[in-house]
C-alpha cells in the first residue's frame, strides 16, 4: 500500500506522468494507471520511516538544501535531479568531494519529500519567507455617494507581517481572482504558498469537493500562477490567525473614517501604496521594519506568468422579451438590447462589471455589477433609445415605452411624430455623451422651461454638465470716446447695383 501511495503522490502532487512513475517504480503502465483511476480506499496511514542520516554528506548538506530550496521558485522541469547535484557537487570540490552517487540520490530523495510535501496537512511552527494568508474581512465605503456594505481582501506574509488589502463590493471568485491577481502583479511575485479559510467565498469548495465549475476555475487560478493552496482545517479558521489580525488592523487604520471615492479601482491602488507606507514601521516582535523583513519573503516569491490571466467568469443567459436577463438567484436584472430579446447571450462577469457580448465576443453593453440580496435592476438606455429613435411613430405600442422615465414620456407628449425621433436621437448622443441620468435631468429642466426643441436640449445639456468659458463684460476706460453705433443702409447697395444694370 506505501508503494500505492508512492505513486499517487508523484502523479497528484509532484505533477510526474505516468511514464516517469513506470520508469521511477518499475511497474507496468497499467499497473500504474489501474492504481490511480481506483476510487475506493480502505487504506490504513502508513508508517512512519526512519530516515537515515546521511552523515558522510554532511559537509555538503548546506549546499544541497539550499539548491533544493531554490528550486521552490522554478518550474517543476527546471529543478536539480540528484545526478546534477552529484555533478555540481563534483564541479565545486573537486577530488575532495568522495561522496558516491547513491549516496547524493538517496538524501535528495528524502531531502525533496521533506521540501515539497512535509508541510502538507498541519501549520509550520515557523513561518516560512515568502508563505501567505489571505483572508476576506467586512468593510464599509462610499463611491460616489452610495453607501455600500462591502468586503475587504487581504493578503499578509506572516514572516514579515505585511500586508495588502483591496475593497469590493462583494466576496465572490471574480472578486478573490481580481484581488489577488492585483496584489501580485503590484508586488512583482506571487507567494509560493497560500493558506484560506474554507468558510469562505469560493475556496470552500474546493476543499469539500462541492461546486464543480468553481473548483476547475480556482485551480486554473491557482495553476496559472503555480502557487500551491493550503486550507485550515474546519471552523478553525485562527489557524490563518496573522491575517485575520491584519484585516482588523487596516480597517482600524486604513477605512477608518469610512472612505469616500469615486472610483474603486482607483482606491484601491491608493490602498497599495498606503500598505508600502506602513510597511516602514518596526515590528511587533522582532527586530528591524516589517519591509526589512520582508526582503525574505520578497526573495521567495515565484516569478510572475507572462501571460496576463483573465479573471473574468462567462455564462450564458436567456433574455425575456424586453432583452433583460436575472442573475443571483433572480433578483438581479440586467438589460442587453431590443434585438437580443428572446435569445442566449453571453456574459461576462467581473468583480466590478457585468458585460453583455455578440456572437463575435464584442461588448454590447456594460453595467455596474450588482451586489446585495435583493431585488435590483440596471437599465442600460442607449441600445433601447437608438432602436426607438428609428421607429418613432411606434412608440408607444411598445413595452419600452412604458418603462421609460416619467419626464421623458411627458416631453414626448408635447411633440409631433417627426420631431419624437429627432429628440429620442439627441437624448441617445446625450446619453453616449454622459449618462442617461443626466440626459433625463436635461429632459426635466427643459419641461420645467417648456422648451421643446432639440437646438433647447443640446443648449441646456451643454449648460448643466460641460465647463462652458463664461466670460465677465468689458468695461471700456474713460480715455475711449464713444462712438455712435453704426447703422448700414442697405437700400444704398441696392442702388448701386441697380445703376450698375443699367451701365450694362
Amino acid at each position: 500500500m506505501t508503494q500505492i501511495k508512492d505513486i499517487r503522490k508523484m502523479y497528484f502532487e509532484e505533477g510526474k506522468n505516468i511514464s516517469q512513475i513506470a520508469r521511477e517504480t518499475g511497474h507496468d503502465r497499467k499497473t500504474v494507471r489501474a492504481y490511480l483511476d481506483k476510487v475506493d480506499w480502505n487504506q490504513k496511514l502508513p508508517k512512519v520511516k526512519k530516515e537515515t542520516a546521511f552523515p558522510k554528506l554532511n559537509p555538503y548538506k548546506d549546499d544541497i538544501d539550499t539548491w533544493l530550496n531554490e528550486d521552490k521558485k522554478a518550474r517543476r522541469k527546471q529543478r536539480h535531479t540528484a545526478k546534477r547535484i552529484y555533478n555540481r557537487l563534483v564541479e565545486k570540490y573537486g577530488e575532495r568531494f568522495n561522496c558516491s552517487y547513491r549516496t547524493v540520490a538517496g538524501y535528495v530523495a528524502v531531502k525533496k519529500k521533506e521540501i515539497f510535501n512535509a508541510r502538507e496537512g498541519f501549520l509550520p511552527l515557523e513561518h516560512v519567507p515568502g508563505e501567505a494568508q489571505a483572508d476576506f474581512g467586512d468593510a464599509d465605503f462610499y463611491e460616489n455617494g452610495r453607501h455600500y456594505r462591502g468586503k475587504s481582501l487581504t493578503l499578509s506574509f506572516p514572516h514579515s507581517n505585511k500586508g495588502y488589502t483591496q475593497l469590493f463590493k462583494g466576496e465572490n471568485q471574480e472578486c478573490l481572482f481580481e484581488g489577488l491577481k492585483a496584489i501580485f502583479e503590484h508586488i512583482g511575485g506571487v507567494p509560493p504558498r497560500i493558506w484560506f479559510d474554507n468558510a469562505s467565498t469560493i475556496v470552500a469548495k474546493v476543499i469539500k469537493g462541492g461546486g464543480r465549475n468553481l473548483t476547475d476555475d480556482f485551480m486554473r487560478f491557482m495553476e496559472h500562477y503555480r502557487f500551491k493552496a493550503v486550507f485550515c482545517n474546519v471552523d478553525a479558521g485562527h489557524e490563518k490567525g496573522n491575517v485575520e489580525n491584519k484585516v482588523g488592523y487596516h480597517r482600524r487604520n486604513m477605512l477608518v473614517p469610512v472612505p469616500r471615492f469615486e472610483d474603486i479601482s482607483e482606491f484601491n491602488k491608493e490602498l497599495l501604496i498606503r500598505c508600502e507606507e506602513d510597511a516602514k514601521r518596526q515590528h511587533y516582535r522582532k527586530n528591524g521594519t516589517i519591509e526589512e523583513l520582508y526582503r525574505d519573503d520578497k526573495a521567495a516569491l515565484l516569478e510572475l506568468p507572462k501571460t496576463t490571466f483573465d479573471t473574468s467568469k462567462y455564462i450564458t443567459v436567456k433574455t425575456n422579451g424586453y432583452g433583460k436577463f436575472l442573475l443571483n438567484k433572480g433578483l438581479h436584472e440586467y438589460s442587453s438590447a431590443p434585438k437580443f430579446a428572446n435569445k442566449y447571450v453571453l456574459v461576462r462577469l467581473t468583480a466590478f462589471h457585468v458585460t453583455v457580448l455578440d456572437e463575435s465576443h464584442r461588448e454590447i453593453v456594460r453595467h455596474e455589477r450588482l451586489y446585495g440580496d435583493y431585488k435590483q435592476q440596471s437599465m442600460q438606455w442607449l441600445p433601447y433609445l437608438t432602436q426607438l429613435a428609428r421607429r418613432p411613430g411606434a412608440l408607444k405600442y411598445t413595452g419600452i415605452y412604458q418603462m421609460l422615465p416619467q419626464p421623458v414620456k411627458e416631453y414626448m407628449e408635447e411633440l409631433s411624430k417627426q420631431d419624437r425621433g429627432k429628440v429620442l436621437r439627441v437624448i441617445a448622443d446625450l446619453t453616449q455623451k454622459s449618462s442617461f441620468e443626466k440626459a433625463i435631468k436635461t429632459v426635466s429642466t427643459a419641461l420645467s422651461y417648456g422648451a421643446a426643441d432639440v437646438d433647447s436640449l443640446i443648449n441646456l445639456h451643454r449648460y448643466l454638465y460641460e465647463k462652458v468659458l463664461q466670460l465677465e463684460p468689458i468695461h471700456l476706460p474713460e480715455h475711449i470716446p464713444h462712438l455712435n453705433r453704426y447703422v448700414p443702409d442697405f437700400m444704398a447697395y441696392d442702388r448701386s447695383l441697380k445703376a450698375g444694370e443699367e451701365k450694362c
